[in-house]
């Protein structure tokens, strides 16, 4: 049975089943794009109960409240993207940058070692003995830039 032959012999139901199964599918595989799908479907399903609407018009208005629902919430979230009460959450070396700590081991040919709370951290930088204080200037992935405080 075609797609467009379920919908004219059941309606409004199933839109509204495949939205249940769309939202379904946003709890398996999350990432917030299924639930808007789902949600359209449901809404199409309600409207299609209401208004008796013919089968293009059904499958015009899950696409226009598809395409607006995934639009809003992209807008809406990447505004909202930077808001956060933990930035360094995900990037605890960045959180480093600016920050002053003593050498404990001395730094020879431009390359040492830093230890940071629980953790060792390559660190670059100009020859420095052992017990300087320096500040971590920037980061570059695991290596941490420094220079005397």
């Amino acid at each position: 049975m075609d797609i467009i032959g379920l919908i004219a012999e059941y309606g409004a139901w199933s839109w509204i089943v495949g939205g249940f199964i769309l939202l379904a599918i946003e709890l398996v595989v999350p990432g917030g794009v299924f639930v808007w799908f789902g949600l359209s479907a449901v809404l199409v399903g309600l409207a299609t109960l209401v208004q008796a609407l013919n089968w293009q018009m059904q499958w015009v208005l899950f696409a226009g409240l598809s395409v607006a629902s995934v639009a809003i919430w992209t807008v809406y979230f990447k505004s909202r993207k930077d808001v956060s009460d933990r930035p360094f959450l995900n990037a605890r070396n960045e959180k480093l940058v600016g920050q002053t700590f003593t050498l404990d081991e001395p730094i020879i040919d431009g390359n040492g070692r830093l230890k940071i709370e629980d953790g060792v951290w390559r660190v670059t930088g100009p020859d420095l003995a052992q017990g300087v204080k320096v500040t971590v200037t920037s980061v570059e992935a695991t290596v941490l830039h420094v220079e005397a405080a």
